[in-house]
């Protein structure tokens, strides 16, 4: 049989896959969109409807997520507080799968989160490791917070604890264009931190206002006791109790007048400016239909 030029390349490896974790949530399901686009590989975990299983409280997940894969896009366990211990088990098997590269999808000011909170000792972990490089993204409070569950407008208010402090509230599109930079180049952004902000500092009162000019209707700013919301959410299931001090950290941050400042972190990596809260209003009115009211 005669041999043909094209045999190796019928039986050869597919290419390495990008590893999504968070694949259905906010900002994974956009860099797993991107990185098609960019024609490459992306593979999207978590615990349903991706591309694989993945669940940080089952470790028999961990392994088979990383087969085939030779980049990481990290997000934490959501709404808990202790997760170091997990992350670095995770980071022992990307170690031993060669991963090569590691983007960490961290906080705003995490070097001065409390020491209750694991995200800074992630960072760390990933800074101790040699076996791959990483970039860590701490981007400010999202803009879609507005737009789903996280902060609704419920009769005709924005219920959240600033103290009229302002915020650089960001596109959440433009996290993932961002970490999908990060993840094409990986060398190119090795052991880089970036902060991806809008290109204002905004008040909810003033988030309030835009978003009224954009759907027609009067939304305000409930600019509420900063523990009253936190035991609200607490009692209301929204949380768990230990997750108050995260709640109580990032309006803190608000309310002491030390939220995200504009910068051009998402300028410099992607190219092109960071996405203004009205044009992220305008693209989601639809978010905020009222149902008409009763005649």
């Amino acid at each position: 049989m005669p041999h043909s030029e094209n045999a190796a390349d019928t039986f050869a490896a597919p290419p390495p896959a990008i590893l999504v974790l968070g694949g259905t949530g906010r900002t994974g399901s956009l860099v797993a969109k991107k990185l098609a686009e960019r024609g490459l590989t992306a593979r999207t975990a978590a615990r349903h409807g991706a591309d694989v299983r993945f669940d940080w409280d089952d470790p028999t997940t961990y392994a088979p997520a990383l087969e085939g894969a030779d980049r990481v896009y990290l997000v934490t366990p959501v709404m808990r507080i202790k997760f170091a211990h997990q992350v670095a088990a995770f980071l022992d098997l990307a170690a031993r799968a060669n991963i090569r590269h590691v983007t960490y999808l961290s906080a705003y000011g995490a070097d001065l989160a409390p020491a209750e909170v694991d995200i800074r000792a992630v960072e760390s972990d990933l800074a101790r490791r040699n076996s791959f490089s990483h970039s860590i993204l701490r981007p400010a409070w999202v803009m879609q917070n507005f737009s789903d569950e996280h902060l609704p407008i419920i009769g005709g208010a924005i219920t959240v604890p600033t103290g009229g402090g302002k915020e650089a509230f960001v596109d959440a599109e433009d996290i993932a264009a961002v970490a999908v930079e990060t993840l094409v180049e990986p060398d190119a952004h090795a052991g880089a931190n970036y902060a991806p902000t809008g290109p204002q500092s905004l008040t909810v009162a003033e988030v309030a206002d835009m978003i009224a000019s954009v759907i027609g209707r009067s939304v305000v700013h409930n600019d509420i006791d900063p523990e009253a919301w936190i035991t609200g959410a607490v009692e209301a299931g929204f949380v768990p109790a230990d997750y108050a001090v995260m709640l109580r950290w990032l309006t803190g941050t608000v309310i002491a007048g030390k939220g995200a400042r504009p910068n051009n972190d998402i300028e410099t990596v992607t190219g092109r400016p960071a996405t203004s809260f009205r044009e992220f209003v305008q693209r989601n009115a639809n978010k905020w239909a009222f149902p008409p009211p009763a005649v």
